[in-house]
């Protein structure tokens, strides 16, 4: 946060020596709890402001590999590629997010917004309902639905949960 405030100031030097501060602490933190999400988290966003973006990529790769297999790192790792344009890769990233775990609605959400930004309507409605089987709390999920009219109903077993 603080290199971010630093390069909104036209201070170079500073969000680098920032940057690299929280590099160091992101880097420790990783070593003696190598799953720790907010941590990789850091690290990918700290890499990217230094414009290592291919360092950034290498880490999410690492960690979908080696902390997961989770959705949440297949999620991440599939974001990444698609930044760098790598489509396919990044396909088959989100489908193993959702395959990983079919009810974790914030991988078919962000399944669906994939395919939605790629013009897959009929497979981004699908995973639209998915999420909202998942989550009917969800008002850009539902608002999303409701305007392709295909908001399903939910059972009464998801009314009472």
């Amino acid at each position: 946060m603080l290199a971010r405030v630093k390069f909104a100031q036209k201070n170079q030097a500073a969000a680098m020596r920032e940057t690299d501060a929280a590099m160091a602490y992101y880097t420790e933190a990783i070593d003696i709890h190598p799953g720790h999400q907010a941590s990789l988290e850091g690290q990918r966003i700290a890499l990217k402001l230094k414009g290592q973006f291919d360092e950034a990529l290498a880490r999410a790769e690492w960690a979908a590999e080696f902390v997961g297999p989770s959705a949440k790192q297949y999620l991440v790792l599939a974001a990444e590629l698609e930044e760098r344009g790598r489509l396919d890769a990044a396909l088959l990233r989100y489908r193993q997010a959702v395959a990983l775990e079919p009810r974790n609605a914030e991988a078919q959400k962000a399944f669906a917004v994939f395919l939605l930004s790629h013009e897959n309507e009929e497979a981004a409605v699908y995973h639209l309902q998915q999420a909202y089987q998942a989550d009917p709390a969800d008002t850009w999920v539902v608002d999303e639905l409701a305007k392709r009219r295909a908001l399903p109903t939910l059972t009464a077993q998801q009314e009472g949960s």
